[in-house]
């Protein structure tokens, strides 16, 4: 990795708001495909290849840089400010 990012002070340990999948899908009824958490709160929300892409629209909301997989064996983390995905 050429650059590194500059929000790994946001990265804290969190404990999945809601673990058994994402949280505005679960309160509706919609279906995902994949799983991220925020590493600054612990929100779960679903990714952008989903209908509803609320890891991107908690980014958005709270200004939380940085998420992670939420699938297990997945080590990736993700941030939206630098647009950098790292192990």
């Amino acid at each position: 990795m050429n650059a590194a990012c500059t929000h790994l002070d946001h990265i804290h340990q969190v404990k999945p708001k809601t673990p058994e999948g994402c949280e505005e899908c679960l309160k509706t009824g919609s279906d995902w495909l994949h799983l991220r958490e925020c590493l600054e709160c612990g929100h779960v929300g679903c990714c952008d290849s989903s209908p509803n892409k609320h890891a991107s629209k908690h980014f958005r909301a709270t200004q939380h840089p940085v998420m992670k997989s939420y699938k297990p064996g997945e080590n990736w983390k993700f941030c939206f400010v630098d647009e950098l995905m790292w192990e």
